[in-house]
């Protein structure tokens, strides 16, 4: 099972009509981005880690072929440096979403991203649901209940003690 972050477009955007373009980023190793790279960084458009990707490989090629290292050691230090590229895809690609002003809603397990979608859209459906549609919910612009009225949700209040004062201190002034 994978683990899936979903994430929402804006701080603000997290409602109904954002959905269609909520995004599922399944955590864990990329096999096309470590066999392709740069190539699967333009594919998800990571514009910033892509420019940061060619910056670093040129520098570590660079780095590489003055200390005078042999065609192996290059090509073994390529292999870790696609190895990392494969496993930190999906933070590069949380990282870019979150520099855009996206904000992560949710994290879900799942077998595949279809599955991710519907489980994730039906805890967050019924959450909306309860703001959204609650029947329940009092007005805040109408005016406060009124008591003793027949049918009404709210009934009279208990009767007060015989001294009159509830609380801690039954008499105002005496002892503590």
């Amino acid at each position: 099972m994978s683990v899936y972050t979903v994430h929402a477009p804006s701080p603000g955007g997290a409602d109904l009509r954002a959905i269609d373009k909520f995004v599922f980023v399944r955590d864990g190793f990329h096999f096309w981005a470590m066999v392709l790279g740069p190539l699967w960084l333009l594919w998800n458009r990571l514009w910033l880690a892509l420019i940061g990707w060619l910056i670093f490989a040129a520098a570590f090629y660079a780095g590489l072929s003055s200390l005078g290292l042999g065609r192996i050691s290059i090509f073994f230090a390529d292999i870790i440096i696609a190895l990392l590229m494969g496993f930190e895809a999906s933070s590069l690609r949380r990282w870019t979403l979150s520099r855009g002003n996206w904000r992560q809603l949710d994290v879900v397990v799942a077998d595949d991203e279809d599955t991710a979608e519907r489980r994730f859209f039906e805890r967050w459906s019924q959450k909306q649901r309860g703001i959204v549609n609650d029947q329940w919910a009092v007005d805040r612009g109408g005016p406060p209940p009124t008591r003793n009225v027949p049918g009404q949700q709210f009934s009279s209040p208990p009767p007060l003690p015989a001294g009159g004062i509830i609380g801690l201190f039954p008499e105002p002034g005496g002892s503590r």
